[in-house]
């Protein structure tokens, strides 16, 4: 019975040892012959990250002065060329000022007209009118009065019988008659210095003087000084030159204070703030840059060309000499500024059903390992918990194979 026992067991021992082995060979087998992925990889570190937002943009002066022509005419003269500066005051160009003195003298003498017009109704009219009316209203009274009594004698006359009935009557037409020319002629008389004939000549008044005025602008405009001191960067009138109302003749700024109109596309105005640091290059200067900032955001989306854009206003810090009025520009809004973040390239992040993760290589393996994120731009994401400085995290299979959670993997040198 004991020898049986030792055979069964001995048995046992032999399987389980057969087992072992060939479990063995084939995990040695599979070692040897499975695929090693091979991956691009990167090294977990920190470092500074910047997000930024860029676009095109145009150079205009912060105060610009435009002359435009007051009315049409010819330039008389002109004292200046395009790069000249000029001190505040500098008579710039002269138009022909004939035509414009004479519409000045037209129109202060309608104003003169429409003043003596006010006086008059509000006196009841001029002298003339109210000798006319007082003549006229005299003369109706007189012959109101004396058809009155022609109604009260004849009356009287009928009560006796020496008088028809039809005299009578008669006698009462002429009378209403007289009666409502008396009364037209008063109203005629009040109604000159009536309330709404007065307003209408103060309305008169005030127009001429608004006349007056704007002719007198014009005058003074055919002169053109420089409102302050600048450069005339743009004189687009010639002397003799016959220009229309309108035309503008120069323009004129102070090209030490300068500032730059970007269009931002719609998409990214959410993440423009006020202060926002400013670089700012121009094709004509290459390798030079001029910093500023955000001083004003967009009001509203317009469009520009084929874009959607707001338009907002950066500052020029720097000194910019060189820089145009009008210069074409590219403009690079920085967004977003973390000097010291842990990172990693955004081609090692992946998402999947609401999920973001990356794969760590741990003992030459990849392990799929949740993350979460920060700041990010082009070509960076950074890390705000999932990894630590020094992991390393797959890129991608240098042929194209998606990585999967525990697969082999080789980095590649």
């Amino acid at each position: 019975m004991a020898i049986g026992r030792s055979n069964t067991g001995t048995r046992i021992t032999v399987w389980t040892v057969a087992v072992l082995v060939v479990t063995l060979v084939f995990y040695l087998a599979h070692i040897a012959t499975r695929t090693v992925l091979q991956v691009r990889a990167f090294t977990v570190a920190r470092g500074p990250i910047r997000s930024s937002v860029s676009t095109n943009g145009k150079v205009q002066p912060v105060a610009n002065f435009e002359a435009h022509a007051p009315f049409p005419g010819l330039i008389r003269a002109l004292y200046v060329h395009e790069g000249d500066q000029v001190p505040a005051g500098k008579l710039l160009l002269t138009m022909d000022d004939a035509d414009a003195t004479a519409r000045l003298a037209q129109a202060r003498a309608a104003l003169a007209g429409a003043q003596a017009n006010e006086k008059a109704v509000a006196a009841g009219g001029v002298p003339e009118e109210r000798y006319s009316f007082a003549g006229q209203i005299e003369q109706a009274r007189t012959e109101r009065d004396a058809a009155a009594q022609s109604v009260a004698t004849l009356e009287q006359l009928a009560a006796k019988g020496a008088a028809s009935p039809s005299e009578v009557a008669q006698a009462k037409t002429r009378l209403a008659s007289d009666q409502a020319n008396l009364d037209v002629l008063t109203q005629r008389q009040t109604a000159r210095s009536s309330p709404p004939n007065l307003a209408q000549a103060q309305a008169q008044v005030t127009e001429a003087q608004a006349a007056v005025a704007a002719s007198a602008d014009a005058l003074n405009r055919s002169n053109v000084h420089a409102p302050y001191a600048g450069t005339v960067y743009s004189v687009l009138a010639s002397q003799s030159e016959y220009v229309q109302q309108g035309d503008r003749l120069l323009q004129m700024a102070d090209l030490n204070h300068m500032e730059v109109v970007a269009f931002f596309d719609e998409p990214d105005i959410g993440k423009l703030q006020l202060g926002q640091p400013v670089t700012i290059t121009w094709v004509a200067k290459p390798g030079q840059i001029w910093h500023g900032h955000i001083k004003r955001l967009p009001a509203t989306v317009i469009t520009y060309t084929t874009r959607n854009v707001g338009e907002l206003t950066c500052s020029i810090d720097d000194p910019h000499d060189g820089l145009l009025p009008a210069t074409n520009v590219d403009v690079l809004v920085t967004t977003n500024n973390v000097q010291d973040a842990l990172f990693v390239p955004r081609e090692a992040l992946h998402t999947e059903e609401g999920l973001t993760y990356v794969y760590k290589v741990i003992r030459g393996a990849l392990k799929r390992s949740p993350v979460s994120i920060g700041n990010l731009n082009l070509t960076q994401v950074q890390i705000l918990s999932g990894v630590a400085p020094g992991d390393v995290v797959a890129l991608g299979a240098i042929n194209g194979q998606p990585l999967v959670n525990g697969t082999a993997v080789e980095l590649l040198k």
